[in-house]
């Protein structure tokens, strides 16, 4: 199979798709690899490293689409991109469609394949490439909230986690999966005073389990909610349901609740937001203000550690890959059921339940459309 590895052109995302250790991989089992010149390059890989490990350098993004069978990408196609899909083109990527209708129809329209690396989902109910990314979301949420809470930055001012005398901080995470998860462990590993919420009882017993005493584990209500965030310095929202938007659980009359300079990181953003005052920032223009309270909402949080990232991403995505370039995309509907779950559009057709019920189209289970 020829696979395609375009640059990634989303405002400041500087992560590619595959490593050269995972090109090596799949050229070994005969498969044709295009990486478009210097896709690489922000996340340390040079062209010639690519090429030591069996790519073919290409120049364009034309190039790319027009001439492969698969393309692996890191985020969504943006507008540039839609329409160099080709009908019948496999393309694995994070979509996240439920934060977008235009995405939605764009690549509906194309009658493309299309894989989300978000949804792929083995029978224990594990996310294995959302995963990676997400404890790397997680972990940033508290670097950057850490950050946004400085007055140099439109914060408070204040210091995670306090100092002699002085109270810590107190964060509230909403959602105890693994962005909540790890940013619980960065918070409360800083000293901070973490609430942890989540509506499954059996996680909060975890994480009360494995949690140090400077974590508080809580239901996640209304009423909890209206309680926690008056004295929240730093909120995270980090809600996930597979393949749907994300709940809005704060509302703006919440915010109006917090101390002036408080700051919210919505991880949750590129799945819509669970918080209502959310909307998709850039790197490059990461925060505003709403209501005196600093909203961070990067909807690619860790594009800004691009090595890391790109490192953590390929080495999850690369057994999928090579499966679908082994055996086809049809055989891997039929056979694999993690790569089935993540298939969200099969030629012009929506096959997720969560993408469907979002904008109200017609859902067909992928099975009956493959003979």
């Amino acid at each position: 199979m020829i696979i395609g590895v375009p640059i990634e052109i989303k405002a400041n995302e500087n992560r590619v798709s595959m490593t050269p250790y995972a090109v090596q991989t799949l050229t070994k089992e005969g498969h044709r690899v295009l990486i478009q010149d210097n896709a690489g390059l922000k996340s340390g890989f040079s062209n010639d490293e690519y090429k030591q490990n069996g790519a073919t350098i290409v120049g364009t993004l034309d190039e790319v689409y027009s001439e492969s069978e698969m393309i692996v990408k890191v985020k969504e196609p943006q507008e540039a991109e839609i329409n160099k899909i080709q009908e019948s083109q496999i393309v694995f990527t994070y979509f996240h469609f439920a934060a977008s209708e235009t995405l939605t129809q764009g690549v509906l329209d194309s009658k493309c394949i299309a894989f989300a690396y978000e949804t792929v989902q083995t029978d224990n109910k594990n996310l294995p490439l959302l995963v990676p990314m997400s404890e790397i979301a997680g972990r940033l949420s508290v670097h950057n909230g850490a950050k946004c809470l400085e007055a140099n930055q439109g914060g408070r001012g204040v210091l995670l986690s306090g100092t002699t005398g002085i109270e810590p901080a107190t964060v509230t995470i909403i959602g105890g999966g693994i962005v909540g998860s790890n940013a619980c462990k960065l918070a409360s590993g800083l000293g901070a005073k973490v609430n942890i919420l989540d509506v499954n009882v059996q996680k909060l017993q975890y994480l009360s389990d494995v949690m140090p005493p400077n974590v508080t584990t809580l239901f996640s209500d209304t009423y909890n909610l209206n309680r926690l965030i008056p004295e929240t310095d730093l909120l995270i929202g980090a809600v996930l349901i597979v393949g749907a938007k994300a709940p809005s659980l704060v509302t703006r009359d919440m915010i109006k609740t917090m101390k002036k300079g408080s700051v919210i990181i919505d991880v949750a953003v590129d799945q819509g937001g669970c918080v209502e005052t959310c909307k998709p920032t850039t790197h490059s223009s990461p925060t505003y203000l709403v209501d005196d309270v600093l909203h961070y909402c990067v909807a690619n949080m860790p594009g800004a550690v691009p090595y890391t990232s790109t490192m953590a991403l390929s080495n999850s995505t690369v057994p999928y890959i090579k499966a679908i370039a082994n055996h086809g995309y049809e055989s891997v509907i039929k056979n694999h059921k993690p790569l089935l779950r993540g298939l969200n559009m099969y030629k012009g057709r929506v096959t997720h339940s969560g993408v469907a019920e979002t904008f109200n189209l017609d859902y067909t289970p992928a099975l009956e459309l493959i003979n």
